[in-house]
């Protein structure tokens, strides 16, 4: 009776241990302050490989809280501190031993507003290869292009690699910023409401690409969209008041939602 009740132990931590392999990020019971407010409450989340998950609630509901969680920018908050567990490929990515510099290679950022330097558009996605130290002007050149051939941008730019990136337009900068995240090869990219500041063109042409990018990349979209989520994301998560609600297949999550709370949000009554 004692070895099967301990096989059955057994059986559940080799579960667990699979479906943490099985993700390419684990959150496990994450709690988050900022000094004494409360701003994450328990969160368990598993996020698979090669999808897009959006991150959808209402202003303050903590979202962006939770999506910087994934690489450590939090940390430049100085009230900041934690209670919980981030894995991403299984590491655990607050553990001493975490480099935090190659941590943000392999997790990559997107903003909400365009953010390119004052840099050429050739200078703006090669930055990064530079930080690294890389010098190989063939490494760098091959990985400017493959970038900027990714986002779609190459074919407008090719001609004009040593303008100014801030003549581009509000699209064109976005889409050079995710060629920039693209050049250090991540494996995550995060975007923070990453069409808000754009126009509903430049917005569809990114939302494209987003889809397209999945194929490589774990992609992780905080939107407040809801037609954005239902229509480009392949999982949804219903974050209120620091709590997530619910997390369904995206398709499941806005038609048949489990929690009243996500079907008087997804419904428009507040937010």
């Amino acid at each position: 009776m004692t070895t099967i009740i301990e096989n059955k132990k057994l059986e559940k931590i080799q579960q667990v241990v699979d479906e943490d392999n099985a993700s390419k990020i684990s959150v496990k019971e994450m709690d988050v302050w900022y000094g004494s407010f409360h701003a994450i409450k328990e969160v368990t989340i598993k996020i698979k490989p090669n999808t897009i998950t959006a991150f959808i609630g209402p202003s303050g509901c903590g979202k962006s809280t939770f999506l910087r969680l994934f690489n450590r920018m939090n940390d430049y908050i100085e009230s900041f501190h934690f209670d919980g567990k981030v894995k991403i490929d299984g590491k655990n990515i607050y553990g001493k031993k975490i480099n935090i510099d190659e941590l943000r290679k392999k997790v990559g950022m997107v903003f909400q507003k365009p953010n390119p330097f004052p840099k050429s558009i050739f200078e703006n996605v090669a930055y990064g290869l530079r930080i690294q130290g890389i010098k190989d002007k063939k490494l760098i050149l091959e990985r400017v292009e493959n970038s900027l051939k990714q986002v779609a941008l190459w074919d407008e730019v090719k001609d004009d690699l040593k303008k100014s990136a801030l003549a581009l337009s509000g699209g064109q900068q976005q889409r050079l910023c995710i060629a920039r995240t693209l050049a250090v090869e991540p494996s995550v990219i995060l975007m923070d409401e990453p069409t808000s500041a754009l126009d509903p063109i430049s917005t569809a042409s990114i939302e494209d690409l987003i889809f397209k990018l999945k194929e490589k990349y774990t992609i992780i979209i905080v939107t407040h969209n809801m037609q954005q989520a239902s229509r480009i994301s392949d999982y949804t998560a219903f974050f209120y008041m620091g709590n997530l609600v619910e997390y369904n297949k995206t398709e499941i999550l806005f038609t048949k939602p489990e929690k009243k709370r996500t079907e008087n949000y997804i419904s428009g009554k507040f937010g």
